[in-house]
């Protein structure tokens, strides 16, 4: 039997919501691994919940538990918020702190998951002599920071992040989807929904995006609502910040069929639990309901599915072969994402949720941590 030795781990990934998630099986894989050692996370306040059920408060200086399934100590760092009062005393009081709190961890490693200045930076003051990181990192000042550098040649960031972590202690690591914390409160609301009170399928659509090159058009969206309305699902369509117009123009796409719906994240969580289907573009939220082990449609314009598509689920991508990777902020739909036709959406989605509806495994697998079962496609055309 293999003697489990205490180790003191710090793993920087700040954000945002699809880069923790992707960062998360590395980091689980290592914990089931290495299950006594203590691992501890830098992370920015608003995705707390991927980590933690505890109020922020409650975070801080306490060990793993049930709430917290996968790291001990989470330290918050709210880079973004100090950027934008740089020379704030109070930025530079909350950086010493953060600083004060690093070095008393007494860390053997410090992990960057990242890739970014401000996440090397954090990792620096840590006072750690061993800092990994990858050899080309996202942002190449970062790599000035690294002690270790790891040449990576997985072609998903998943995949990739296994590989940093297994150069913390020479383990051969292979990426373990995670548990991520239940949000008892989060839970009640969800519990609460007339939506998600039904043994009709449900399906959550999430039509936002970073940025409008990798957005879906409305009225196509609207058109895949409507669809599954007349065949008898419930769709609901999320509705991040600032998203609300764009959902709402959906319904209207769709004669009416769709509800809106907009959620924290601990709710948005719990009710990914509950689906039974997701459709979505490149976003967070899609790559949540990857985690949690949920069918997915990924429709995909000028990001590579290949690095940041869906991953540990069942899923279909849809994307036109002549799409070039591009993360330049254009406000418009990319070309190739605009060939993709509903008809071709809604094929993808009826194969998965069929696909569910005869895999005993998966019929199983849809009970969620929450006790709650998600339906698997039953409907037939109205």
């Amino acid at each position: 039997m293999r003697k489990q030795v205490q180790f003191r781990l710090l793993v920087v990934r700040l954000g945002a919501m699809g880069d923790v998630l992707h960062a998360l099986p590395a980091i689980t894989a290592l914990r089931k691994m290495h299950p006594a050692w203590k691992i501890d996370w830098a992370i920015e306040p608003r995705w707390l919940p991927l980590l933690s059920a505890e109020p922020e408060n409650a975070a801080l200086g306490a060990d793993r538990n049930p709430a917290r399934p996968v790291v001990d100590q989470i330290h918050l760092v709210p880079a973004k918020e100090w950027s934008k009062k740089p020379f704030a005393s109070t930025t530079w009081t909350a950086i010493g702190a953060l600083k004060s709190d690093l070095r008393a961890a007494g860390y053997e490693a410090v992990l960057d998951l990242q890739g970014a200045a401000k996440s090397a930076v954090v990792a620096r003051l840590s006072g750690c002599r061993r800092v990994i990181g990858e050899a080309q990192p996202r942002e190449l000042p970062a790599r000035w920071l690294f002690t270790e550098k790891v040449e990576t040649v997985g072609r998903h960031v998943i995949d990739q992040g296994a590989e940093l972590a297994s150069a913390v202690c020479g383990d051969l690591l292979t990426p373990v989807m995670p548990t991520l914390p239940v949000d008892t409160e989060a839970e009640e609301w969800c519990n609460q929904l007339q939506e998600i009170r039904t043994w009709k399928p449900i399906i959550l659509l999430h039509p936002g995006g970073g940025w409008g090159a990798k957005r879906w058009p409305a009225e196509r969206y609207g058109e895949v609502v409507e669809e599954f309305g007349r065949r008898g699902a419930v769709v609901l369509i999320n509705a991040g910040p600032g998203e609300e117009a764009l959902a709402a123009s959906i319904v209207t796409a769709a004669s009416g069929h769709g509800s809106v719906l907009s959620c924290s994240l601990e709710q948005l969580i719990a009710l990914t639990r509950r689906v039974s289907l997701v459709i979505g573009g490149d976003t967070g939220p899609l790559h949540l309901a990857c985690a949690l082990g949920k069918p997915v449609v990924g429709i995909y314009g000028p990001t590579d599915p290949s690095r940041n598509g869906p991953y540990g689920s069942r899923f279909r991508v849809l994307r036109n072969p002549e799409s070039r990777t591009d993360h330049s902020r254009h406000d418009q739909p990319e070309a190739g994402l605009l060939t993709i036709l509903p008809e071709s959406v809604i094929e993808a989605a009826i194969e998965l949720m069929l696909e569910e509806r005869k895999n005993p495994q998966a019929q199983q697998a849809r009970t969620s941590s929450a006790g709650q079962a998600s339906p698997a496609w039953e409907g037939e055309r109205a």
